[in-house]
Parts: structure tokens; sequence; C-alpha cells
């Protein structure tokens, strides 16, 4: 008991130079049933093993024998069974039983310095083509040209070449010098505005009336449709920085007799910036913009530029200080003419047995915006707090649309915003 006692706090030494027998062993384990050791070197351990293993002749003991032997390593370098097991079946099989090494694993090398080199040669050459082009250039150097020095290039692939465009020594080679690439705009969801049949899905552009002869800028038109009513407004401004644009936009959203749920837009940064965003967050309304390749994501406001914008102004420049009178007259005419008093067309989907759909035009389809709003379902929910359909029927049915056209006409011809020497041209080209 006391030697137990002693041995329990021993640090053990992988030598038992004393042991010779398997009777030996026997009783060796049934003095030590309640003491555990536990191997303190990996590598100690496996040579002690493996010389234990040799010197009872491991591989000559029968079943019970090397049972005991197993439970005599077990016990010496505090070891599983499992792992005890596998350590004497891979002695069998070798004879040896040394600790194995760390070895880093790593890929075999395909592409050397000199390829990295030429691969900068080539792109100081062609001005950095893209990867499948330049992986193209590099295949016909070796197979249509016979130049032996591609010979590995020429298989790599356009992924891997921009791995090797990494290195350093490619950018030591390299004489390419691109311009600083700006930070991406991820201001704005890029979708299709989606409104099902609920007004206050606005669409925005702008038009610009063109340059003088002297190289000045011309006014810029905003113009503002609503996708479902149709219901439009416009409004010009001198430019389309934050100082002209942001005004206007806060007059304009005030304007419309509904709630404004989004506004959509191309990815023009007249409207695709922080400030617009915060003004469109305090009304709780959110900014889209037109994906590319889908060129019907904006395609109302393209239309009514044309429609509208184009018919009522022309090409011909007008100077861009004409921008406030400009306004006045959208204020008091325009935008009221378009939308009380000058109907659109509304299309109707048919659709075919097959499923296919067609848009036609019926003559009753076309109303004019104000009457196309107040035709949708339960339209007073629409309605912005403090307007009521009896102060828009006020506006709408003041006069006959011929009158106020008439009205509208005239107001625009009093307008002081060309030059004398132009006047002409531009009122023979207007009407």
């Amino acid at each position: 008991q006391d030697m137990r006692r002693i041995i329990g706090f021993m640090e053990t030494n992988m030598t038992d130079a004393r042991v010779f027998s398997i009777a030996q062993l026997q009783e060796l384990l049934r003095a030590t049933s309640g003491i555990s050791f536990e191997a303190k070197d990996k590598g100690e351990a496996y040579k002690w093993i493996e010389h234990t293993l040799a010197r009872y002749h491991y591989h000559r003991l029968t079943k019970k024998g090397r049972g005991l032997i197993q439970a005599y390593v077990r016990k010496m370098t505090g070891y599983q069974s499992a792992q005890t097991k596998r350590l004497c079946k891979r002695f069998l099989k070798s004879g040896r039983l040394a600790a194995p090494g760390y070895e880093r694993h790593s890929f075999a090398r395909t592409y050397t310095r000199d390829d990295m080199v030429l691969l900068a040669k080539v792109d100081t050459a062609h001005h950095v083509l893209s990867g499948p082009a330049t992986a193209h250039i590099l295949d016909r150097a070796y197979h249509v040209f016979d130049d032996k020095a591609f010979e590995r290039l020429a298989n790599i692939s356009p992924s891997h070449l921009y791995n090797l465009r990494k290195t350093l020594t490619y950018h030591n080679h390299a004489q390419v010098f691109t311009h600083t690439h700006g930070p991406k705009n991820t201001l704005g969801e890029r979708r299709k505005p989606e409104p099902n049949g609920r007004p206050g899905y606005l669409r925005v552009d702008t038009v610009h009336q063109g340059d003088s002869t002297d190289g000045k800028k011309g006014v810029y038109h905003i113009n503002f449709v609503d996708e479902v009513t149709q219901w439009e407004l416009c409004a010009a401004v001198e430019t389309i920085s934050d100082r002209h644009m942001l005004p206007v936009l806060l007059v304009i959203l005030e304007q419309f007799p509904f709630v404004i749920h989004e506004l959509h837009s191309d990815n023009g940064s007249e409207f695709i910036n922080h400030k617009v965003l915060d003004i469109l967050r305090r009304i709780h309304a959110k900014l889209t913009k037109s994906r590319p390749r889908q060129h019907d994501d904006n395609a109302l406001a393209e239309t009514k530029n044309g429609s509208i914008i184009r018919k009522a102004w022309g090409y011909d420049h007008i100077p861009a200080r004409q921008a406030p009178i400009l306004n006045q007259w959208y204020e008091d005419w325009f935008n009221t003419y378009l939308n009380f008093h000058r109907p659109c067309g509304f299309a109707t989907v048919l659709r075919d047995k097959k499923g296919k759909e067609k848009l036609v035009y019926r003559p009753k389809d076309y109303m004019t915006p104000y009457e196309k709003f107040r035709s949708l379902p339960n339209a007073e929910q629409y309605l912005k707090p403090g307007i009521t359909f009896d102060q828009l029927d006020f506006v709408a049915y003041a006069m006959s649309d011929t009158e106020f056209a008439e009205l509208m006409e005239q107001a625009k011809d009093r307008l002081p915003i060309w030059d004398k020497q132009l006047s002409i041209v531009v009122e023979n080209s207007t009407k």
C-alpha cells in the first residue's frame, strides 16, 4: 500500500528494465491496479512502445499475450484502448512506431516567376484586357505562333489569371496605370415599381432644353409622373445640382394630392444621393432605381418627356436663368391642365385562350388623371390629410378643358423666356 501511494506522486520515467516475462507483467498490472500513469512526451512514448513490442516479440504472441501487452501499454502511457490497438497494428505492419512529423500541406506550383513576368509583358502591351480575352491571347501565342515560352500560360484559366495579376512579381514588372475607381453607389433599391393599383408611386426624369451656340447650358425640366393615375407635375431648374434640385423636390412632393410611397428614377446622381434619400425618409417613402438592361423600368416618364415636355417646348435653347419664370407658369397653368383637363390613355389588358396578354386602348379608357384617381376603389383613403375631393372638384370644373387650354397658351406666349432674335423661331417650332 505504501509503495502504491509513493508511485502515485512520482513522475513516470519510460523505463522497465527489470520486467522480463509475461508473468512479471501480470504481477505488475495486479500490483498497480489502483495507479494510473500518463506519458508526457509523445515521441518518448512511441519509442518506448516500439521497444516494448519488439522486446516481447509481439508478433509471435498469442491473442491472450497480446491483450496483456496492450493492457501494459495502456497502463504505462495512459492511452485509450482504440489508440493502443492502432499503434500495435502499425507496429505489426511496418516494425516501427516513430511519431510522424508535421508536414505542411502545399499545392504544387504550376506557374513560375518567369510566367508572371511574361503575363505582365502581355498586359502592358495590350493595356490589361479582360481575363478571357488575355487567356485567348496566351493560347494563340503558343498554339498559333508556336512560342514555347507560353507553354504553361497557354492553358491558364481566366480566374487563375487574375490570381497571378495580384502577385508582387507581376506588379513589379507590369507598366500599367489605371485611374482611381470611385465607390459603387448602393443607394436606392434596384427594381421596377410595383404599385398594385395604388397611387403614390412616382417616376421621375430630367429633360435638358439644350445648349446655346456659345456653349451655355439651357434649363432642365423635371418630370414627375404617378404610375397608376398618370398624375403629372413638371418643374424647371437652372442646374441639376443639389442647390436647385432639392427645393424643387420638396415643393413637388407637397403638391401631389395623395400620399407618396415611392420615388423611382434612373441611375443619375441628381436623384440617387443621400440628400434625396433623407427627404423621402421624412415622408416614409422609398427610393428605387432602374435595373440594367431593363429599358421599360422608367418607360412611363420617358414617354411623358416626349409627349408632354418636348411637345410644349421643342428642342430650342432656353437660358437656364429663365427657370423661375417657367416654374411659375408650370404651377399656375401647365400642371393644372395636365391633371384636370388633358386626357390620358389607360390600357386594358386582354388575355386570349392561351393566356397571352394584349394591351388595348378603348375609347372609354381615356380620362384625365383626376378622373382616373376618382375612379379608384375607395379613393378617399389615398388623399393627404386636409385635402378633399370637393376642393379638387372646384379646380377641375371651374373651366372647360378648351377654355383652360386657350388661356394657358396665351399665358405661355407672354413669357419673356427667349432672346428677341430667337423668339420667332421658337414660337414657330412649338406651334
